[in-house]
């Protein structure tokens, strides 16, 4: 007897609770503002924030404001359709290190034509600088920055 392959979609509806760190850290997205954590014993800021750092296994509780600028230090071009992604391809993610921050975070870079990958390489590469280009409405969520530019 041949094996049948049954083929559908799941969704998995989830919620997932901040705790008091991450509730903080989007709160102030709210206001346009980025901030981070700074750890008391290796001086590390990281964004995003967290409750405690995993180098020095430490509490975490001095805020730091960073600025919506910085430096690719890692990115992908995105040209195939998955369930899921945060917009329909071509796009480019990217791991952006916040300028103030010692540590990187996920998110899309536009704001520019990315029809063609060759023209993607040639405006975008490890330590392009960036900004982020905030939505008109926030809402307190990481989708408040619609993607960051290059600079």
């Amino acid at each position: 007897m041949e094996p049948r392959i049954l083929k559908d979609t799941i969704a998995l509806p989830y919620q997932w609770a901040l705790g008091p760190v991450n509730t903080r850290f989007f709160q102030e997205f709210k206001e346009r503002r980025i901030f981070g954590t700074r750890c008391p014993k290796c001086g590390r800021v990281l964004v995003p924030a967290r409750a405690f750092c995993a180098r020095c296994f430490v509490p975490l509780d001095e805020w730091v404001q960073v600025r919506d600028e910085g430096t690719i230090k890692t990115w992908t071009y995105v040209a195939y359709s998955y369930v899921g992604q945060p917009m329909q391809p071509p796009y480019v993610s990217a791991l952006i290190q916040l300028d103030g921050a010692d540590t990187a975070i996920p998110h899309l870079v536009a704001g520019f034509d990315l029809s063609n990958l060759e023209e993607v390489r040639a405006r975008i590469r490890v330590g392009t600088r960036v900004r982020a280009v905030w939505r008109e409405d926030t809402e307190g969520t990481i989708l408040d920055i619609r993607y960051f530019e290059p600079v």
